[in-house]
């Protein structure tokens, strides 16, 4: 596997250690395009090729995310039973390694390794995991590719799975990722999958059979009156998302979806998707009979990114969905990125329960947006660049009696691309309570500090 070494300059060798040094105690994830300002002979990771013609090819990639952060816990929250109303921690939101190779003209291999979310709350030793085991044939190259493993080709909008290092701000809008380690692992499931791209029309379909949510590594609500997803044996569960690309093509050779460009492509596209499965959910009756619901999901939006001044570098991101989720009655999950507690005090909490939780995800619609500004390429002299950025999201959920605004806003410090970036960001969310008569209605706001170093290679 080290049998490219020799063909990598000695100084390219050295930077990428001294990279995965620092990447070590920090923390990624694998950008299929790795698209701009990764200094030039490491920007494709470590590359070895099989033929003369260079059509074949072994490479891996390293990227990593830490965050320190300062968060405004939720009414009552506890860590360990002591109540504490504000946490400072240091954790590894996303590690990744990954092996891709396209094997000969026609077969692609991607193996993909890594953790989520490791804190001072984790478990120690433990929680790394396969995020993609795929191999796939090219049928008709360019345009039809089939594939198999465990995989992460979903829908129903364009980040359902993302090229987490290129994400416009610190974090996903992460109601996209709608099955998120409840029938799924870390979004991949084990099926089979097809994309392609028919003229300008980039699409990807997918059937996958659902992990038993019994192993989910947060069992879901008990069944009752609100829909939760069912216990039974999982039917097939089917994934599609096309987007027309007008302008420049995007790569598809992975399935994680770039979040910015940083000005090097002209894209505009518009897409749509859709998630299916069978009695996926379920729910009692007033009279106590167990009902069984479909989960359907879709999503329609829009993707942005180009230079506005190409000889400068300077260029603007900008992406907006609608998304209409039918979850079941009733449905709704409270959650938060790499939470910082594990407990509420009784009779102090609010609905939304510990730390960093809010509602996330539910049965009814959702209005998203972000956008971004990309300054010239050497504003900080060789310091690299910043990029400041915002983005909203409005959820009319059908069991708040009151919308969930949820923004953020922050800025990106370039110091070499993707390569090395700073990200602080402040997110701001509502605190939902449950009223005497039965309302769930938004009562107070609560704030999060994070900054986050990125390293990859």
């Amino acid at each position: 596997m080290l049998s490219f070494l020799p063909r990598c300059p000695l100084a390219i060798i050295q930077k990428t250690a001294l990279a995965a040094t620092l990447a070590c105690s920090a923390g990624a994830a694998f950008a299929q395009d790795n698209p701009t300002g990764i200094p030039s002979g490491i920007k494709d990771g470590f590359k070895t090729y099989l033929s003369a013609d260079s059509a074949t090819y072994l490479k891996v990639n390293f990227l990593a995310q830490t965050w320190l952060r300062r968060n405004e816990n939720n009414p009552g929250t506890t860590v360990n039973g002591e109540l504490t109303p504000h946490t400072t921690d240091v954790g590894i939101r996303r590690v990744r390694l990954v092996l891709s190779g396209q094997l000969t003209p026609r077969v692609f291999v991607l193996v993909q390794f890594g953790q989520n979310s490791f804190s001072y709350l984790s478990p120690r030793k433990q929680g790394s995991f396969f995020h993609d085991v795929t191999g796939e044939y090219a049928v008709v190259k360019k345009h039809l590719s089939l594939g198999a493993g465990l995989n992460g080709w979903n829908g129903p909008s364009r980040y359902a799975n993302s090229a987490a290092s290129t994400i416009l701000g610190v974090d996903l809008p992460l109601f996209q990722e709608t099955t998120n380690d409840v029938n799924d692992q870390n979004l991949r499931k084990l099926g089979v999958y097809a994309k392609g791209k028919l003229g300008k029309l980039d699409y990807r379909l997918a059937v996958g059979k659902p992990f038993v949510t019994q192993t989910a590594s947060s069992a879901p609500d008990p069944l009752g009156r609100n829909s939760t997803f069912s216990t039974r044996n999982p039917n097939g569960e089917v994934h599609g998302y096309f987007s027309y690309q007008f302008w420049d093509q995007e790569g598809n050779s992975g399935a994680g979806q770039v979040g910015s460009y940083l000005g090097k492509k002209r894209v505009f596209n518009i897409g749509a998707g859709f998630v299916q499965q069978g009695d996926a959910m379920w729910h009692t009756t007033a009279a106590g009979d167990t009902v069984t619901q479909a989960l359907r999901l879709w999503a329609a939006d829009v993707f942005y990114d180009a230079p506005v001044d190409p000889a400068s570098g300077a260029a603007i991101t900008a992406y907006g969905s609608y998304s209409h989720y039918n979850f079941g009655t009733g449905y709704l999950k409270n959650a938060g990125a790499m939470n910082p507690a594990n407990g509420v005090k009784s009779g102090l909490g609010s609905f939304n329960g510990p730390g960093n939780n809010y509602p996330m995800l539910g049965t009814g619609n959702v209005l998203y947006a972000q956008a971004g500004y990309l300054f010239k390429r050497d504003l900080l002299g060789t310091l690299g660049t910043i990029q400041p950025y915002a983005s909203t999201e409005y959820a009319r959920y059908e069991r708040l009696d009151d919308p969930m605004v949820l923004t953020n806003v922050g800025v990106n410090w370039l110091l070499a691309g993707n390569t090395s970036k700073l990200t602080l960001n402040y997110q701001n969310r509502p605190v939902f309570n449950a009223q005497p008569n039965g309302d769930i209605t938004a009562t107070d706001r609560r704030g999060e500090f994070v900054l986050q170093y990125q390293v990859a290679f």
